[in-house]
């Protein structure tokens, strides 16, 4: 956790350059999120679950949810709009600090590593489920 803490603060001091990056590898991570969560969504409704796994799957359904397309689409459409935000700030537009576009960094990035958890914790579900088929 530490680390993590160490890691958020140098990335929030670091050059405009290296935030705009870490924002492209945010959309990279979504692209490819999406693409697992219809993966997913495809893989749970294959085939009904025997009885024994009804309740896993059920779980499944609920936790594939929480990590919806609508959730991933508008993280990303976040990004987007914080990447505007660069480009007015890299134009020294008036009304734009760049304390203002750290800040919606910090905040984009907490949601971006929350999803993130989310999704891994729902993967080892999914993993469990499939095994057991």
């Amino acid at each position: 956790m530490e680390t993590t803490n160490l890691k958020n603060t140098f990335l929030l001091g670091a050059s405009l350059n290296i935030l705009h990056q870490e924002s492209k590898e945010w959309m990279d991570a979504i692209e490819f999120w999406k693409d697992e969560t219809k993966f997913f969504d495809s893989l749970l409704h294959k085939k009904k679950p025997e009885d024994e796994d009804k309740e896993l799957h059920a779980q499944l359904i609920v936790s594939l949810k929480n990590v919806s397309l609508d959730l991933l689409e508008e993280l990303e459409d976040d990004v987007k709009e914080h990447e505007k935000l660069l480009a007015r700030l890299m134009k020294e537009s008036k009304g734009i600090s760049d304390w203002e576009y750290r800040e919606s960094h910090r905040k984009l990035k907490k949601r971006f590593d929350k999803i993130n958890e989310d999704f891994n914790s729902f993967k080892k579900l999914i993993f469990t489920y499939v095994k057991s088929l």
